[in-house]
């Protein structure tokens, strides 16, 4: 392991054309040490081995079912000729618009692969009925669907499918000739599928979903569309050899045992802002992969993505926090004068695999089974108890105009009458020295992007670490996290009216009625691990959204 002027370590220069990695960390002896022990366990090699024993016996069983992503590089290339032969089958008929279904691990791998290449995906990753009209209003006659989800039976995903189903027919179009599938064999969608005629694709069920990158779930779409997946699958062999050697200058190591060594400190959040990097959106794939892998057992790293180095969180950053700059290494990031970062770059198949084995290598020193995740379904039930009439949605605390305020376990104080005093009255609730804010979204992403910005201001607000998801797509990202971490966050839910409701095909809920039955489930879920939730719920006009931002400051 080589030095820099500050005398914190950085990788050797004999890893593959296009990487880089420099370091910051105020104890450069204790890091070489821990990752001197990595190399003496045979961490690495061990991993690559499938060795189901390195996170100890309570996550053996799980992971023994979850290491096949070590070889995917390899394993993954018979589908390449297989997606370009369906990719020209389409292309011939006329259809080139890519339209995905899937949530968590089954969206955002292609979302990044297809960003960084330069190619159009519409990701559809919402219950939101708004978001789901907007995306069936679009020219169908030109429009394949790909319906992803490992198990076959997420909710969300079915209900696209669904709607689509309907959709297509509606425009006298098979869907057998539109709608491709991807999913573990054996699943509920696979027999589905094999029933309707459409064309499907086995995902390897040996890889867990935030591990499968690399798997059907990432190749599939993203070579629809029309992404170099070859050389995606070629970048990830390209460094296969260096992040499973047992050496101290694998990068995945040094990662790894950054991110944990920090963590053991209480240094427990992970800033990531693309800083030059080429990969465009690594930065949300990288979020859940380390917040549903860690965040369990009150332990774990929450991710925090902001827009840029000069980013609150990131300029100026908190003492608990790792600053991961997503790019080369520069004299101006704040990572030069940072206690804990790291600035990363590599191709994209590259960093997929690096990130993969740093982060089972974090986990094996957090003492967490990298693998599982059980507190994800505890907010899926809850969903369905609501639409199945098994809970009622909690009452009102107030109504402030457009927006009506609910407060799930009776924390906000009674004198409180205001949509402003209801957001002052949870931000008192934060954690000076660990605490977090979650803003969670339960809206259209791809009509409002901008309400994203939201973070900058509670973060500059608060001072203190702020993240923001768009609902119901972080319940499979950052949910595990909320509920399973440490319990150091204050969560402010907002929803709304939609402009139009939309009924699901086949079920006895609508789009709409399901969106809310995921945020208050997950609200019920969160007040019932003791924290804080505040939801403001929008009456669907533009002085709502005006008001929501007053309010936020």
């Amino acid at each position: 392991m080589s030095q820099d002027e500050r005398g914190t370590p950085v990788s050797d220069d004999d890893t593959p054309a296009g990487f880089e990695l420099g370091l910051a960390y105020p104890d450069a002896e204790a890091l070489e040490a821990a990752i001197a022990d990595l190399v003496e366990e045979r961490v690495a090699s061990r991993i690559a081995a499938h060795d189901a024993t390195l996170w100890g016996p309570d996550a053996e069983e799980e992971a023994a079912k979850r290491l096949d992503w070590v070889d995917l590089h390899v394993t993954s290339a018979s589908l390449v000729p297989q997606i370009e032969e369906l990719r020209a089958e389409l292309n011939d008929r006329g259809v080139h618009h890519v339209v995905l279904c899937g949530m968590g691990g089954s969206s955002l791998a292609p979302e990044v692969i297809c960003a960084t290449d330069q190619v159009g995906l519409t990701v559809l990753d919402s219950s939101d009925p708004d978001m789901v009209r907007g995306v069936l209003d679009g020219d169908l006659s030109s429009t394949a669907v790909v319906v992803s989800s490992k198990s076959g039976g997420t909710v969300e995903t079915d209900s696209q499918r669904r709607a689509f189903e309907a959709a297509f027919r509606a425009a006298d179009i098979d869907p057998s000739e539109r709608i491709v599938v991807v999913t573990d064999p054996g699943s509920p969608l696979d027999d589905l599928a094999s029933e309707s005629g459409y064309r499907v694709f086995h995902a390897d069920p040996g890889v867990g979903g935030r591990y499968s990158a690399l798997t059907a779930f990432g190749l599939v779409p993203s070579g629809l569309a029309g992404a170099d997946i070859a050389g995606l699958l070629e970048d990830a062999g390209d460094i296969a050899e260096d992040v499973t050697a047992d050496d101290d200058t694998n990068p995945a190591l040094v990662l790894g045992a950054l991110l944990g060594l920090a963590n053991a400190g209480g240094v427990d959040k992970l800033v990531l802002a693309e800083a030059g990097t080429a990969n465009r959106g690594f930065a949300d794939w990288a979020e859940q992969l380390v917040a549903e892998s860690t965040g369990k057992t009150g332990h774990g790293i929450l991710p925090v993505v902001v827009a840029s180095p000069e980013s609150p969180n990131a300029t100026a950053s908190t003492s608990d926090e790792v600053l991961g700059m997503l790019g080369p290494m520069r004299d101006d990031h704040p990572v030069a004068a940072s206690g804990y970062g790291f600035a990363i770059d590599a191709p994209l198949g590259a960093l997929f695999l690096l990130w993969e084995v740093a982060t089972a290598v974090a986990g094996r020193m957090i003492g967490i089974n990298p693998f599982d995740q059980p507190d994800v379904e505890s907010a899926k039930q809850a969903a369905r108890d609501m639409l199945s009439g098994g809970s009622a949605e909690p009452d009102p605390v107030f109504t402030d105009d457009a927006i009506t305020v609910f407060d799930t376990s009776g924390w906000l104080p009674e004198d409180v009458v205001t949509v402003s005093g209801a957001v002052a009255a949870l931000l008192d609730h934060l954690d000076p020295e660990h605490g977090y804010v979650a803003v969670q979204a339960y809206l259209d992403r791809l009509a409002d992007p901008a309400l994203a910005g939201v973070r900058d201001t509670l973060a500059t607000r608060t001072g203190r670490p702020t993240t923001f998801g768009w609902g119901p797509r972080f319940l499979h990202s950052t949910g595990q996290y909320h509920k399973g971490g440490p319990p150091t966050g204050v969560f402010l839910q907002v929803t709304s009216e939609p402009a139009h409701d939309l009924a699901v095909p086949g079920r006895d809920f609508s789009f709409g009625e399901f969106l809310l039955a995921q945020a208050v489930g997950d609200g019920q879920v969160l007040a019932g691990h003791g924290r804080p939730v505040l939801r403001l719920h929008l009456d669907g006009s533009s002085r709502a959204r005006e008001e929501l931002l007053e309010a936020l400051g």
